[in-house]
């Protein structure tokens, strides 16, 4: 038999790569015999790149500016001579702000263009872009200047970045786009599908999270409006209510509406460039999980996705989580065969987290005999 462990990260305690070698180890404690395949996922967000390297790609380094302007060392995963992965959330996203401080007005998408533009100068035309985790709520301004944009105000002067600066932009001047944005092919990984203006937009569904208080949302949903005003004064027919273009603090507006990108779900995008499908279609069961199964998991959340392509194989599929807020009845119905949670074994959470690893051993082997006896 072959057991397939594709789990998420258990955020605060397990990347998606311990998870799943924790989870591993479990299933060889219940099947010693059993064949145990290892394949980490994630959704484009904080962790994605990690994944594509331990899936095989090679990691190579870029300085790029981090939210608020201060120097990152990140990466770009190179898959192929053509290929490439990159993820925000390690170059500018909210894991990257200084000492954790929130700066909502003037964090940028800065960094996230200067590690694209570093892939495509490596000769790599196919660009797979991961968007979550973002601090930004800038339209994607701060991507495209990296690319050769400019945002210029009334006198002609470029905008300082961050999403505050564009309730004062008067003029978007694209002729410096650099020639190989035009001649690439750019896929976001995206999972959400808000607009990028308005009560489900990206200032107001997401500002909160990247500390933006009432006022400051107020601010920014003013710039993005703004930004969408000044392009079509330009005579672009560009479309706010697209579903993704509120993505990463309106990334995935930007992404689209100038760099001709393509956005697509974030676990279908890693899913396929890790290979995924073709080793659950030969498993005969599949441990996934994350840190928590609960309602916001039957939306969409990765270990959906697992379950989604174990039915579309017939393969069955069992869930491991740290905290499980999940009845039998839902259980069923996100398409697990069981699930089970550490706090079943640790109720205590801080003890849960510091011993994740050992517990998910526990629980993995468990719940894999309780389907395989």
């Amino acid at each position: 038999m072959t057991i397939v462990v594709a789990c998420g990260a258990f955020k605060g305690s397990l990347t998606a790569i311990e998870a799943c070698h924790h989870a591993a180890a479990g299933a060889r404690r219940a099947h010693p015999d059993t064949d145990v395949v290892v394949r980490p996922v994630a959704d484009g967000g904080g962790g994605s790149l990690e994944v594509m390297v331990a899936g095989g790609a090679r990691e190579v380094r870029v300085t790029a500016s981090g939210p608020t302007g201060e120097a990152v060392e990140t990466s770009f995963a190179a898959i192929d001579p053509d290929t490439a992965f990159v993820e925000m959330a390690d170059a500018c996203g909210l894991l990257r702000l200084p000492g954790g401080r929130m700066r909502p007005l003037e964090s940028s998408s800065r960094g996230v263009g200067e590690v694209l533009l570093a892939a495509l100068r490596s000769g790599r035309g196919n660009i797979h872009l991961g968007i979550g985790g973002s601090a930004s709520t800038d339209g994607g301004t701060g991507m495209l200047s990296a690319l050769g944009a400019r945002f210029l105000d009334s006198s002609g002067a470029e905008l300082p970045d961050g999403g505050g600066a564009l309730v004062d932009l008067d003029h978007v001047d694209l002729d410096g786009l650099d020639p190989g944005v035009r001649a690439s092919r750019i896929l976001v990984a995206c999972d959400v599908d808000n607009p990028l203006l308005g009560p489900l937009g990206a200032a107001r569904v997401y500002g909160p999270q990247k500390g933006a208080s009432a006022a400051q949302i107020e601010v920014l949903e003013s710039g993005l409006a703004r930004l969408v005003e000044v392009l079509r004064g330009q005579g672009l027919a560009v479309d706010p209510d697209a579903p993704g273009s509120g993505a990463a603090g309106g990334v995935g507006f930007a992404a689209r509406e100038l760099l001709d990108a393509s956005l697509d779900p974030g676990f279908e995008v890693l899913g396929t460039l890790t290979g995924l499908e073709d080793v659950v279609s030969a498993a005969d069961l599949v441990v996934t999980g994350e840190g928590r199964l609960d309602d916001q998991t039957m939306h969409g959340k990765t270990p959906m996705g697992v379950a989604a392509l174990c039915r579309s194989h017939a393969v069955p599929v069992v869930a491991v989580c740290g905290r499980l807020d999940l009845g039998a009845d839902r259980v069923a119905e996100a398409g697990f065969a069981a699930a089970a949670a550490l706090t079943e074994r640790e109720p205590g959470l801080a003890r849960s987290i510091a011993n994740a690893g050992p517990l998910l051993e526990d629980v993995a082997a468990e719940v894999v005999a309780r389907i395989l006896p």
